[in-house]
């Protein structure tokens, strides 16, 4: 019996010929290959600029550098997401508040978001979970009204798209986001190993974040090549061309990756409907905004575990004795003993995401596994009830 882990990189010939070429013939790193990859990057999600990084994580905490949040700012984002889109604004020096998620889509609920906005919140950090846009429009909409500027943490969402009014966006290329965040993690759709980038149109922030990564260094001398200043303190985020010419062969099979994750999810969808202890990945039907391609990162259920007499961990026990790992995804942040004890957050403060939290399960997703494990997976779960 196959060992099926929840999530997995797919590499190929490919991906290894173009990673060995860079190790014989090219530049290790800072080189030529991570300018490429960037404007590989910049065309597939329709933006101007984007600046490649060491990981996901750095990515966001650039991001809130180059919007110059810091100490006194508030930045609010969603409980239901992995700690770094929380952890970003304690590294600038800033306060963070959690807003609840809607229980459809499972990220932040604008309606809650405007109804319990904080003054003096300056950023808003957007998480699209487990590959769902966030209703962006909406959340801008809230977010400028108050001066408040907009990240969208799509490190789950690399190729997905969305609807408004009838014209169809690409997550990291829309108007509703002044800095887009991704992540390259080997659990991703497409990986770099480790990696991360940030998409933006605005010239001033791109170039912000060029010069964040690299430890605050500016060529300032035309006619001295060698000669460089430190304005202000940056951070070595920097890619490698290693990284970047994998990025790059990853970049070329994105679309059948998505497609793939799609067919899987199809399947799933197809066998756990319309049973009353297992609930489905839901989408919104609103006229105004709406999911047009969901690049699915992960497949969550929610299982109503009282009504099969088992706990979550006895479950998740059961599925890995038949050969199907599986997580969970997300520990509500504001539970985390650090925001507990620095902001007296607790359980009962975010309760759609706390209830999210109690039933929600990540069952195996990615574009490797095969038709034979994906039915694995499904026996199993469906033989929970037996």
């Amino acid at each position: 019996m196959n060992m099926i882990p929840y999530g997995q990189q797919k590499i190929d010939t490919a991906d290894v010929d173009a990673v060995t070429d860079i190790l014989q013939n090219g530049w290790l790193t800072c080189g030529p290959k991570v300018t490429e990859f960037e404007n590989h990057l910049a065309e597939y999600v329709g933006t101007k600029h984007v600046i490649a990084v060491s990981n996901g994580t750095a990515a966001l905490h650039i991001a809130l550098l180059a919007a110059h949040i810091g100490k006194e700012d508030w930045v609010v984002t969603s409980p239901n997401t992995f700690l770094a889109s929380a952890n970003c604004a304690e590294y600038v020096g800033a306060q963070v508040w959690f807003s609840d998620i809607d229980p459809v889509s499972y990220n932040l609920d604008p309606v809650l978001l405007e109804k319990n906005w904080k003054k003096g919140t300056k950023a808003v950090v957007a998480v699209d979970f487990a590959g769902r846009p966030c209703n962006m429009p909406e959340i801008a909409r809230i977010a400028r009204e108050r001066g408040a500027f907009i990240i969208e943490d799509a490190a789950h969402a690399i190729g997905s798209r969305f609807v408004f009014e009838d014209k169809e966006y690409k997550v990291g290329g829309h108007p509703w986001a002044d800095l887009t965040t991704f992540s390259f993690h080997p659990v991703k759709t497409m990986t770099t190993g480790e990696g991360g980038a940030i998409a933006t149109d605005n010239d001033e922030l791109a170039e912000r974040c060029r010069v964040l990564r690299s430890h605050g260094m500016q060529k300032t001398r035309a006619d001295e090549p060698w000669y460089y200043e430190m304005s202000e303190l940056g951070y070595n985020y920097r890619i490698t061309d290693i990284q970047c010419a994998l990025g790059l062969s990853q970049l070329n099979k994105l679309d059948r990756f998505i497609q793939k994750r799609q067919e899987i999810t199809d399947r799933y969808n197809k066998a756990f409907a319309d049973r009353d202890w297992i609930s489905c990945p839901q989408l919104f039907k609103q006229s105004a905004f709406k999911s047009s391609r969901i690049a699915w990162h992960l497949y969550v259920v929610q299982i109503d575990f009282s009504k099969i007499g088992k706990n979550r961990a006895e479950v998740m026990s059961e599925l890995l004795k038949k050969g199907v790992g599986t997580q969970v995804h997300y520990i509500p942040v504001h539970t985390q003993p650090y925001y507990q004890n620095k902001y007296g957050y607790h359980t009962g403060n975010q309760p759609i995401a706390e209830s999210y939290y109690e039933k929600c399960l990540s069952l195996p997703l990615f574009s490797g596994i095969c038709e034979v494990e994906v039915a694995q997976v499904i026996d199993a779960v469906l033989e929970l009830i037996k």
